[in-house]
């Protein structure tokens, strides 16, 4: 089955950086795009970042808070996507996640993984 497990996370200190990892198993990686998604104590869950599947050119799209800060990669032979985070604040505090971009009426979309926490004092 699907599964996405995420790492990397920790405490961080302002300024710093941190790179988070997400191996995932049970579909065709190469395929798919990927997000990464953070939730934040007492607020929804926000889309990060996508990447598109490799026959997308591997293209990017950020949200605008981490623009310039953040780098999202992906290695189609490992199976996995990587969240590179620099210049970190403390409004990065978060749980992150990383998912597979699959169609509505696929079911294997509402998977989700354990995620990885993010501290960054302020």
């Amino acid at each position: 089955q699907v599964q996405f497990v995420e790492s990397g996370g920790g405490l961080v200190q302002p300024g710093g950086s941190q790179r988070l990892s997400c191996v995932t198993s049970g579909f065709t990686f190469s395929n798919y795009a990927m997000t990464w998604y953070r939730q934040a104590p007492g607020k929804e869950r926000e889309i990060v970042a996508t990447i598109s599947a490799t026959g997308g050119n591997g293209n990017v799209v950020y949200r605008d808070s981490v623009k310039g800060r953040f780098i999202m990669s992906r290695d189609d032979a490992k199976n996995t996507v990587y969240l590179q985070m620099n210049a970190m604040k403390p409004e990065d505090t978060a749980v992150y996640y990383c998912k597979a971009v699959m169609p509505k009426n696929d079911l294997r979309g509402n998977v989700w993984g354990q995620g990885t926490e993010v501290t960054v004092p302020s």
